[in-house]
């Protein structure tokens, strides 16, 4: 048996990703701006070069066999590991530092690092820098994927390829709406208006409320702060949002209890592994910086 690595090339690694990411191959063609044929052909190539078939004929589909999404998540690994050094090489190489792509969750860059943020531009003024506002779910996928140098966002905890630096403590407290005095037991709070479900912090408020006997009867959920905090005031629910969400502007919400809920770490979150952008390290010694003071 050979046991040679096949020599597989990036297009073909870029057909099965693409694949993997779309619902037809025609859409996945089109993705990759080739035909539905030499998509078809590179596909084949590849299969001949691993030796097994990744896909199976279903009347007119292609679908995949059970081991083929693992391939394609290795191949997305290996394209996004090459994607790295290739710019970091270019970067170097030609004596400048390019482009640095930043992911933020709202509060980092609305509220944290806004001054931060301008202060490091100012610092590097040939540095494009790329920002991003996402939820942290979706910064960390772009991040694994490569499609981001660094992330600002809720620390994994040690959760995927993932190093993190912690920047701040950020505090979630409880919110009702107007006029609901006097503040009974958590027994008797809600109903909820929360970030969606998918959401780390989602997760963590669920698991708080239910740990002080608050029931979580959930009536809305928003990634967007501000419409959280305008749905409490028009006295839909309660929430739980970050204090300086919540307590920020001239529509200021009211705490049901003095402290608060819990506390998240907020970290500058980088792909483990790979050849980092130059321009990663001074700008979370940047942040670290202007938060720590």
């Amino acid at each position: 048996m050979d046991d040679a690595v096949p020599n597989l090339s990036t297009a073909q690694l870029n057909y099965l990703v693409a694949i993997t990411r779309h619902r037809t191959w025609a859409e996945a063609a089109a993705s990759l701006q080739v035909t539905p044929s030499a998509l078809s052909q590179g596909i084949a190539e590849l299969e001949r070069r691993l030796g097994v078939p990744l896909f199976a004929t279903d009347g007119r589909r292609r679908v995949p066999h059970e081991y083929t999404a693992t391939v394609a998540h290795a191949a997305e690994r290996m394209l996004a590991d090459l994607d790295q050094v290739t710019r970091w090489v270019r970067a170097v190489g030609g004596g400048q530092i390019g482009r640095l792509r930043v992911g933020m969750i709202d509060i980092a860059a609305v509220h944290y690092c806004t001054a931060a943020l301008r202060t490091f531009r100012r610092a590097h003024p040939k540095l494009d820098v790329g920002l991003t506002v996402a939820p942290t779910g979706e910064l960390l996928g772009r991040l694994e994927r490569n499609e981001l140098d660094v992330a600002v966002c809720v620390d994994p905890e040690g959760s995927g390829p993932f190093d993190s630096t912690p920047l701040l403590s950020d505090a979630l407290a409880v919110y009702a709406p107007p006029g609901v005095a006097p503040i009974g037991p958590p027994s008797t709070w809600g109903p909820w208006l929360l970030f969606p479900s998918a959401s780390r912090t989602r997760t963590a408020i669920d698991q708080r409320l239910r740990a002080i006997g608050a029931p979580l009867v959930v009536e809305m959920e928003s990634h967007q702060p501000e419409v959280l905090v305008e749905m409490v005031r028009l006295g839909l629910g309660w929430t739980v949002l970050p204090t300086t969400q919540a307590e920020h502007g001239p529509h200021r919400l009211s705490r049901a209890s003095a402290e608060p809920l819990f506390t998240r770490t907020v970290s500058a979150v980088t792909r483990r592994g790979g050849a980092q952008h130059p321009a990663v390290a001074p700008f979370v010694a940047a942040l670290v910086a202007a938060l720590s003071g």
